[in-house]
């Protein structure tokens, strides 16, 4: 079945503007407290029963046009050697972060069949739930926002550890981007071994970075990354904060170009030359009263303008005081704003 999704992924004409949601799955919703209960996070993100519970959950209950699969961008980490956990009130930290030569030469890289072998069976599990019109995507963390994890241990402002590396060693950084980049590589093709229609690389900590340094120390990898996947299924990527990057960005050729909320949506589609694109409305927008839903869903359709390639999404995700009934409203705003827009109404 030729879903919805996948035609706007390829620039084709639909119907309506297919939309999904970044972090459609998550602590705004009852259903995802009652699957997750007490399971500590990192044991929830490798539960392939428990991660597929949430993944089909969400879509069902919003009705959006993709899945993405449940996950966490971190624990592809552990098994190359950082010690993870989550940790309440302060989000992810690793106890071992990496610093020295010595930390790098350390990291080992693995076939995800023997490092995350619990990613295909989520797959497995969610596609034998969903519909066949709608499509799975899968992600994982670009080599800029991993390497950065890595290397801080834990969220930054400055990224002072990060920088360090790459301004003082910039050989010892290229060894640690050519590992991430083997071991996001083997975890995305395992995924697309299982099903998913599409991958997302997420590079929510680029938009630190000058123009220059993406170009010296973030682009070569992502090409390579995306070079790794071209032709097996569309790749997506989102970075935030990147607007001053993403003329650079399209060097690497993705298949779909993600927007944060800081940029106007028609005119950066204009001015990269991307196929399609994905995004850009604020999550906060999701936090007012519906009018102000619609009007602010209907300003980014309005910019998209009915041409073919768009899918609508967050500028980033949900955030967890966002009010169901509005995440569900919205949805159905899109599809049907869409299509009359579409009929000329």
């Amino acid at each position: 079945m030729d879903k919805i999704f996948l035609r706007a992924c390829r620039g084709e004409p639909t119907d309506h503007t297919p939309i999904w949601l970044n972090r459609q799955a998550g602590r705004y919703m009852r259903e995802y407290h009652e699957v997750k209960g007490a399971t500590p996070s990192l044991d929830f993100f490798k539960n392939p029963e428990l991660a597929a519970r949430a993944t089909l959950d969400a879509q069902r209950i919003l009705g959006v046009d993709a899945a993405i699969l449940f996950a966490d961008l971190l624990p592809i980490l552990e098994p190359m050697g950082l010690a993870l956990d989550y940790k309440a009130g302060e989000g992810p930290v690793f106890a071992n972060p990496v610093r020295t030569e010595h930390d790098v030469h350390a990291l080992v890289t693995a076939p995800a069949e023997d490092a995350t072998p619990y990613i295909a069976e989520t797959v497995r599990n969610v596609l034998s739930g969903l519909p066949r019109d709608i499509a799975l995507i899968g992600f994982a963390g670009a080599p800029f926002t991993l390497a950065s994890y890595a290397i801080e241990g834990k969220g930054s402002r400055n990224y002072v550890f990060v920088k360090k590396l790459m301004y003082q060693a910039p050989a010892l950084w290229d060894q640690l981007m050519d590992k991430l980049v083997t071991q996001v590589t083997s975890y995305l093709e395992l995924q697309i071994a299982a099903g998913v229609d599409a991958v997302q690389l997420f590079d929510t900590w680029v938009g630190c970075l000058s123009v220059a340094d993406f170009r010296r120390y973030a682009l070569p990898h992502l090409k390579r990354l995306i070079d790794n996947l071209r032709g097996k299924v569309p790749v997506i990527y989102f970075g935030t904060g990147n607007g001053h990057l993403l003329g650079d960005v399209m060097e690497a050729a993705p298949d779909v170009l993600a927007l944060d909320w800081r940029v106007p949506l028609g005119a950066t589609w204009l001015a990269t030359g991307a196929r399609s694109v994905q995004g850009n409305l604020d999550p906060i927008v999701l936090c007012a009263d519906r009018a102000t839903v619609a009007t602010q869903a209907g300003e980014v359709l309005e910019q998209a303008g009915g041409r073919p390639g768009h899918i609508f999404n967050l500028g980033h995700g949900i955030i967890p005081e966002t009010p169901v009934d509005n995440v569900k409203f919205l949805v159905d705003f899109v599809h049907e704003h869409s299509a009359r827009q579409r009929a000329g109404a």
